[in-house]
C-alpha cells in the first residue's frame, strides 16, 4: 500500500465525518436528543449541571463516515466481520441511547423479593415461574452488585448479552475463517506463546465486553474518550502497517494492502472530527452509540492484528476507568464504603479538585504513553 492511499482514505473520512456533523447536531436538537439531569450522576459535580443539554449521540458522525467509506472501499474476508461487530454495538448503543430520553423507568426486583414471591403468590403457576427464572434474576441482580443503577435504557446485563454474541461472532471469525496457521494461539511476546484452541472464541467475547464498556465509561468528559482512542487506533495503525510492510518483504508478489491499516486510519481520521465538536465546550457528546462501537471496534482490530494481548497496555486509561468502576461498585454494595470519591475514576480526580480540562489532558497524555509504551513491547 502506498502512503499516499491512505492519506486519502483518511481525508475522505476526514471530510464526511466533518460534513454530516452540521445535519446532525440539528437533527439532535431537534428530536431532543440531549444530556438529561436524570440519567447523569456525575452531575452531583456543581459544574457539570452546565452539560445538561448538550446533544448526545454525537459518535454518530465516525460510526457514519467509517461505515460509509470502509464499505465502499475496503469490504473484504478481513474487515467484513469487524465492522459487523462494529455496526452491531452502534446498533445496541443507539437504541440505549434513544431509551435514555424516551424509554420508562426500570427497576430490579431483589432476590429477597424474588424468594417471597415464590413462597407466598397466591397463583402456582406464578410461583413455578418465578422459581424457574431465579437464576435469571440472580444474574441481573449481580450487575446492581457490581455498581450498574437501573435506568431508562437498556439494563448492563441485556448490554451484555448482546456484546457477547458479536464477541462469540468475532471468536468464530478468527478460528475458523482467518486461515491463520494457530489461530487459538496468543502473543505474550517476550513471555512467549499460548494456544489456547478452541478457547480463543469465549476469550474474544470477554474481551469485547470488556473493552466496550471500559471505553463507555470513559466518556464523561469532553474529549476524554476520543482523545484516548486516537493514540490507542494510532498504535494499532502502526502495528498493521508493520506487518503489511514485512508480508510484503516475505511474499516476492507483494500485497496489495492490509485492509486493518485503512480500517484503523480511518478511525483515527473521524475523530479528529469529531474531537473538533467535542473539545470543552462541546457541541455535542459521543454517546453510547459512538463508545460501545469503538470499543467494540478497537478489540476486533486487535484480534484481526493477532495482538489482543496488548490491548491491556495499549488501553491501559480504559482500564483503568473499568477497573476503579468495579471496584467501586463492589466495595459500595459489599462494605458499604466507597474507594474512590466518585467512579469512573475520571470523576475522582475532579473531585480532588482537578479542573475538567486539566483531568482530560494528562488521561490524554497517559494514553499516548501507554500506546507508546504498547509499540515498545510489540517492537523490541
Amino acid at each position: 500500500m502506498r502512503l499516499d492511499d491512505i492519506l486519502a482514505f483518511s481525508v475522505l473520512n476526514l471530510l464526511i465525518s466533518f460534513l454530516i456533523a452540521f445535519p446532525i447536531i440539528t437533527l439532535l436538537y431537534r428530536f431532543g436528543i440531549v444530556r438529561q439531569i436524570d440519567v447523569d450522576f456525575s452531575t452531583l459535580i456543581e459544574k457539570r449541571k452546565l452539560k445538561v443539554g448538550t446533544p448526545i449521540m454525537g459518535g454518530l458522525i465516525i460510526i457514519i463516515a467509517v461505515a460509509l467509506t470502509n464499505l465502499a472501499f475496503n469490504w473484504n474476508g478481513s474487515t467484513k466481520i469487524p465492522l459487523l461487530v462494529f455496526l452491531i454495538s452502534a446498533a445496541l448503543g443507539a437504541f440505549d441511547d434513544v431509551l435514555n430520553i424516551y424509554g420508562k423507568e426500570r427497576r430490579v426486583k431483589t432476590l429477597d423479593r424474588i424468594w417471597k414471591l415464590i413462597k407466598v403468590h397466591r397463583n402456582k403457576l406464578t410461583r413455578i415461574k418465578y422459581f424457574l427464572l431465579l437464576p435469571w434474576y440472580a444474574y441481573k441482580r449481580l450487575f446492581f452488585i457490581l455498581g450498574s443503577n437501573p435506568g431508562k435504557g437498556i439494563q448492563a446485563h441485556e448490554k451484555v448479552i448482546i456484546q457477547l454474541v458479536a464477541g462469540v461472532l468475532l471468536g468464530w471469525w478468527v478460528y475458523f475463517r482467518t486461515g491463520w496457521d494457530m489461530p487459538g494461539q496468543l502473543d505474550f511476546f517476550q513471555l512467549g506463546t499460548l494456544d489456547i484452541g478452541y478457547l480463543i472464541i469465549p476469550f474474544a467475547a470477554l474481551v469485547v465486553v470488556a473493552m466496550a464498556n471500559a471505553v463507555n465509561l470513559s466518556d464523561g468528559m469532553d474529549g476524554l474518550a476520543a482523545g484516548l482512542l486516537f493514540p490507542a487506533f494510532g498504535a494499532l495503525f502502526v502495528i498493521a502497517f508493520h506487518q503489511e510492510v514485512m508480508l510484503k518483504l516475505v511474499s516476492r508478489e507483494g500485497i496489495d494492502m492490509i485492509p486493518m491499516t485503512l480500517l484503523s486510519v480511518s478511525v483515527m481520521a473521524s475523530l479528529i472530527s469529531y474531537l473538533y465538536f467535542n473539545i470543552p465546550p462541546a457541541r455535542f457528546q459521543m454517546g453510547d452509540v459512538g463508545s460501545l462501537a469503538l470499543g467494540t471496534l478497537f478489540a476486533a482490530i486487535a484480534f484481526a492484528l493477532q495482538v489482543p494481548m496488548l490491548l491491556p497496555i495499549i488501553g491501559f486509561p480504559f482500564v483503568a476507568e473499568i477497573g476503579a468502576s468495579l471496584i467501586q461498585g463492589l466495595a459500595r454494595r459489599v462494605i458499604g464504603r466507597r474507594v474512590f470519591k466518585m467512579a469512573p475514576l475520571h470523576h475522582h480526580f475532579e473531585l480532588l479538585g482537578w479542573s475538567e480540562e486539566k483531568v482530560t489532558m494528562r488521561f490524554w497524555l497517559a494514553g499516548i504513553v501507554c500506546a507508546m509504551f504498547g509499540l515498545f513491547v510489540y517492537f523490541v
